[in-house]
């Protein structure tokens, strides 16, 4: 491999490419622009005659039509007040017991993960509704802040994510697979979150007191708050599940039944809001879809691709050398980088490899979707910290929210470990599945 070659100027690209998007230039017009100068430089204008194939490949792609249609649910139920009648109802089911009401934001956390897939617009609700009572209730700030933040990013995991849709395009295996496969993950990390607390409040009861209150709510009145969410999640995922419909017509039919049960809360300037919060989130993604493929095209025609294979494909413990430095890569890149920007730029570079080394891609996109979860709260860049911070009182420090969030990181990490000593965690559900419809 000589010095200046093209391999290594591809590799030097990227380099450019990640200061210029830690500088703070927009992600998309960056990836854009980078492309262009160095495909221009080494490759020349005419191989950009092949891009508009690939664009048009991405706008008519059916699979990612779901994508705005799962995002219009979520906001549309966010504005309705669902999430907070669920954590009223929860709050006062388990508000009796220590660390009763942190366990109930996890588990509205994990409801709200399975019927909207928006992390950002779960963390505003649940810190707006849930974190004044926690803190009133003399809860620990920073176990208050973790609980909430840490909650609202199981959108990103448990189906239907936004981004294991993107993650299920970009490594080529069928969403309705991958969504089967993050379920027990999800309910994994949901459980690790819950044993925590459960422990942290045992050993230090100041920390996650039972609430002290009159008000009491009968499993009828409970069941009449979760019942909608639950035929929700049923409808829009269950008919994956079953093979009665696409992710697409699932996603169109969670649309229309986030309206109708939203039709009697739901303002004309809600909907309003809610379609224009969907065009720009869809805008940006297709945006950042759209320059991720003009940097793949020059990355590959300049040999970015087999450059990084053989240094890859030549590390030492083959196989689980690669998975150890591949997620470690993707985990150090969340503390700087937007789970968008690595599933776009990162992603398809080490997927070839992966398929290389006959790694289950299925297995392998829910490992990245878990590590993806994680940056959403390691500093400097956690998204989630920042709406958290967004909506927090102004006495509440930044320290005390990266405080918060650090045993919720580790428990990410030790589900990742287990995720990975443990295939059949993932595996199973869809294999499962699988045997059934060919009995």
């Amino acid at each position: 491999m000589e010095l200046f070659s093209r391999e290594v100027w591809a590799l030097f690209m990227f380099v450019v490419l990640m200061l210029a998007i830690l500088i703070g230039y927009p992600v998309a017009f960056t990836l854009g622009a980078v492309s262009l100068l160095f495909g221009s430089i080494f490759l020349g204008l005419g191989f950009f005659d092949l891009l508009p194939m690939r664009i048009w490949g991405i706008m008519t792609n059916f699979t990612l039509l779901a994508v705005p249609l799962f995002v219009f649910m979520g906001i549309i139920l966010e504005k309705s007040g669902l999430a907070e009648d669920l954590l009223e109802t929860m709050g006062a089911l388990f508000g009796s017991l220590r660390g009763g009401l942190a366990i109930s934001i996890i588990i509205v956390g994990a409801l709200l993960a399975a019927t909207t897939g928006v992390v950002g617009a779960t963390v505003v609700t649940m810190g707006i509704i849930a974190l004044p009572s926690l803190l009133k209730n003399n809860y620990s700030p920073s176990l208050a802040t973790g609980v909430i933040a840490t909650s609202g990013t199981l959108g990103q995991i448990i189906p239907p994510s936004i981004i294991l849709i993107l993650l299920a395009d970009m490594i080529g295996v069928p969403v309705g697979r991958l969504f089967l496969g993050a379920v027990m993950p999800g309910i994994l990390l949901v459980g690790l979150y819950l044993l925590y607390v459960v422990v942290k409040a045992w050993l230090d009861p100041k920390s996650a007191p039972a609430l002290n209150t009159n008000v009491h709510i009968g499993w009828q009145q409970a069941i009449k708050t979760v019942l909608p969410v639950l035929l929700l999640i049923f409808a829009v995922l269950g008919t994956i599940f079953f093979g009665i419909a696409t992710p697409t017509e699932s996603a169109a039919f969670g649309a229309v039944g986030a309206l109708i049960l939203a039709h009697k809360r739901l303002s004309l300037k809600n909907l309003q809001d809610a379609m224009q919060h969907t065009t720009r989130l869809t805008s940006m993604v297709f945006l950042i879809l759209i320059g991720a493929t003009a940097f793949g095209l020059v990355f590959r025609g300049m040999g970015g691709d087999r450059l990084v294979h053989e240094i890859l494909t030549q590390l030492p413990g083959g196989t689980w050398g690669f998975m150890l430095i591949s997620l470690l890569i993707v985990f150090i890149l969340g503390f700087f980088l937007d789970f968008l920007e690595i599933c776009f730029i990162v992603v398809p570079i080490l997927a070839p490899i992966a398929e290389f080394f006959q790694i289950d891609l299925l297995w392998f996109a829910v490992l990245i979707a878990v590590n993806l979860q994680t940056s959403f709260l390691t500093p400097p860049f956690g998204f989630s910290l920042f709406y958290l911070k967004a909506v927090a009182p102004l006495t509440m420090q930044m320290t005390t929210i990266y405080k918060g969030i650090v045993p919720f990181v580790i428990l990410q990490v030790i589900g990742l470990i287990l995720l990975i000593l443990f295939p059949q965690i993932t595996l199973w559900l869809p294999n499962l599945v699988d045997s059934w419809f060919n009995l």
